[in-house]
């Protein structure tokens, strides 16, 4: 069976086998079911569709699939320039697509499940170290509305691990001062309580009684983070205000919101809490998702051998 080049869906159009349309019907309910993002169903239905295009081409129904064919489509996706990154996603929506089919007793077993996704270059997450993230904080002062916002945002997002999304998703009920916790609710509506230090705790105070008040308009919010117009911010507002202050702080370079929360998790690892403590804790779905962190870890290591031992 020769492979062929591999074109994303024309819009609107629909797989002509009774079989694929039926299977990507119940994807997309799977999808919406375990409460998967809408760009996560954008990108899984495109995926599905190609696949279901090519499927076609070559006669294939939904229990004709084999592990050797998807392995066969999937040279196809590298033969035609797609990147490996790209090949894996396309390869995790195919585990997604047979996996609905084995749920409903359409299969037996998946056989995506036996495919192993193309390497790629990893590129390690930038981690501030401690003593950047305490320059970068302490850099914000406590003189206006918005410096009392963005000094309780950034001390909380490096405090808790909290993905922009979440923090601009928090509300005024979020926040548990007596418990020293957070609310959040992560990715598909998923619902996790995460402690937060008496920093954090201390700036959120100073602004919920200095700096929200002054930020709010005649419309109320329950947004627990306003815009100086008193709308929820947007996790554009949050990396724009962060690159500001970083700009400010001499020597941090790098800071984003993302670059915050990995900071916390590798502090968290060199202090010397354990994998599956961090994996609740950044609210990860599997525990391979936090093992980055220990590669982290193993490079820092290494660097530090080589810069040290004197038979390095």
């Amino acid at each position: 069976m020769k492979n062929t080049a591999i074109a994303p869906e024309p819009s609107g159009e629909r797989p002509a086998d009774d079989g694929w349309r039926h299977a990507l019907t119940l994807l997309e309910q799977d999808l919406r079911r375990r409460g998967a993002a809408e760009k996560t169903r954008h990108a899984y239905a495109v995926d599905a569709h190609q696949f279901a295009h090519w499927a076609n081409a070559h006669r294939l129904v939904p229990t004709g699939v084999t592990p050797r064919l998807l392995r066969r489509y999937a040279a196809g996706l590298t033969e035609a320039g797609q990147a490996p990154s790209t090949v894996a996603r396309k390869l995790a929506s195919l585990r997604a697509l047979f996996r609905t089919l084995v749920e409903h007793g359409l299969l037996e077993q998946n056989p995506a499940d036996l495919l192993s996704a193309p390497r790629r270059g990893e590129r390690l997450p930038r981690v501030l170290k401690a003593a950047e993230v305490a320059a970068l904080l302490d850099r914000i002062p406590a003189d206006t509305a918005l410096a009392l916002r963005d000094r309780a945002l950034f001390e909380l997002a490096y405090a808790s691990g909290l993905r922009a999304e979440e923090l601009v998703s928090l509300d005024l009920d979020a926040i548990d001062f007596d418990g020293e916790r957070v609310r959040i609710e992560g990715k598909g509506g998923k619902t996790r309580l995460v402690p937060t230090g008496e920093p954090a705790l201390r700036a959120i105070d100073r602004y919920l009684r200095r700096g929200r008040p002054a930020l709010l308009t005649a419309d109320a919010t329950p947004a627990l983070f306003v815009s100086k117009s008193g709308r929820r911010l947007s996790t554009s507002d949050i990396r724009r205000r962060l690159r500001v202050w970083a700009r400010q702080a001499a020597g941090v370079a790098g800071a984003s919101p993302h670059a915050l929360r990995h900071s916390f998790a590798t502090h968290l690892l060199d202090g010397g809490a354990d994998l599956r403590s961090i994996q609740e804790l950044l609210g990860h779905a599997s525990i391979s998702t936090t093992q980055v962190y220990t590669r982290v870890e193993s490079a820092r290591l290494r660097s530090a051998y080589a810069r040290s031992h004197p038979r390095a």
